[in-house]
């Protein structure tokens, strides 16, 4: 179960003693401290699972039926008009 995160920074990795030895090793040879290697090898990966995730791709007639319903919107259903006539606003 997960930690709950704290506002310090910190962050702890359990490791085997030849999986740190193997890092510790990898950003001495190039002149980094753990910390520093660990995070230039995880932050670009995950600020590109980010992206990923939040971007949507859409095939070519997928993006014709988005152009084509923003150049021409379908009419509001009665309903909708009702409600923003009422004044009726999202909690």
């Amino acid at each position: 179960m997960p930690r709950a995160l704290t506002d310090n920074g910190r962050v702890e990795l359990r490791l085997r003693p030849e999986d740190k030895a193997t890092l510790t090793r990898a950003a001495s040879l190039k002149r980094l401290d753990l910390t520093g290697y660990i995070l230039g090898a995880a932050l670009p990966k995950a600020e590109a699972d980010i992206a990923e995730a939040e971007r949507l791709t859409l095939s070519e007639r997928d993006s014709l039926r988005v152009l084509a319903l923003l150049e021409n919107p379908p009419a509001a259903p009665d309903r909708l008009v009702r409600a923003a006539k009422a004044g009726f606003t999202l909690p």
